[in-house]
């Protein structure tokens, strides 16, 4: 059992030292003089703007769904007034980030991944590498450092229109102004509701951009490996994105409340 499980371990330890070593040309290449603004630019755009469609309406309906799930239970406590400062605090905390970052993972991370490996498979990269291009600095730090802007935006975004979803739940079987909606989301949240929820964003949008980047960068020969890419790039970004909620949350806590 031991002489078979030690390839999968020297694989996984091989993958772990390609990754930092990826990593580490991420930072050299980051600081280097000629930086791809226009490329930046482009891909603000394409991560950006192109996903918020998406995370908008699935944010929307979480939160009107939500809102129609917590109100029968509030109602039965005698608590229905609290439903706006719950849905706040979720939404803001939790679900806001987190649903953005899996929806992200699926879009960005996996067009990112079958973006590059195409570009690995028929050798535009070696060509950009052999005519003295810089294809790390043009393509993967202008790829992480946009992930790594665009989905903590996202995220607010989304966090807003989660909160309108729920406003029209609320609205759906009772009467409650938009202002005093808002007004009782925003006195409920605190600054230590906030900061934790930005900082994970930003781990979040960094993991996307780098798994993304690194799946596709390194993969293999042939036209399958584009797609093993993107669906690897999707599934060790998802796992990520829980691992650091996790760790953030655990840290958040213990800084707040201890």
């Amino acid at each position: 059992m031991a002489d078979q499980a030690l390839p999968t371990w020297k694989k996984w330890l091989e993958d772990s030292g390609e990754q930092v070593i990826f990593l580490k040309g991420f930072f050299r290449n980051m600081f280097r003089g000629g930086f791809e603004w226009s490329e930046f630019v482009r891909q603000c755009y394409e991560i950006g703007y192109k996903s918020f469609t998406l995370v908008g309406t699935t944010a929307f309906i979480m939160g009107l769904v939500l809102a129609l799930q917590l109100r029968p239970t509030l109602v039965d406590f005698g608590a229905e007034s609290m439903l706006p400062r719950t849905l706040a605090v979720s939404i803001i905390r939790e679900i806001g980030p987190v649903i953005t970052a899996i929806i992200c993972a699926g879009k960005i991370a996996s067009g990112i991944g079958a973006e590059l490996g195409s570009m690995k498979v028929t050798e535009q990269i070696d060509a950009m590498d052999i005519s003295g291009a810089n294809p790390m600095q043009y393509l993967v730090v202008t790829r992480i450092l946009a992930t790594t802007l665009m989905v903590p935006l996202l995220t607010l975004l989304g966090d807003v229109l989660g909160l309108t979803g729920g406003f029209l739940a609320i609205n759906i079987s009772g009467h409650v102004s938009l202002q005093l909606y808002f007004n009782k989301c925003i006195a409920s949240i605190d600054f230590s509701d906030l900061l934790p929820a930005f900082i994970k964003t930003i781990f979040f949008g960094f993991i996307i951009g780098f798994i993304g980047c690194y799946k596709g960068y390194n993969s293999n020969k042939g036209t399958e490996s584009v797609g093993l890419s993107a669906n690897s790039a999707v599934v060790a970004s998802s796992l990520w994105i829980f691992v650091v909620d996790a760790i953030v949350v655990q840290i958040s806590n213990i800084l707040i409340y201890h």
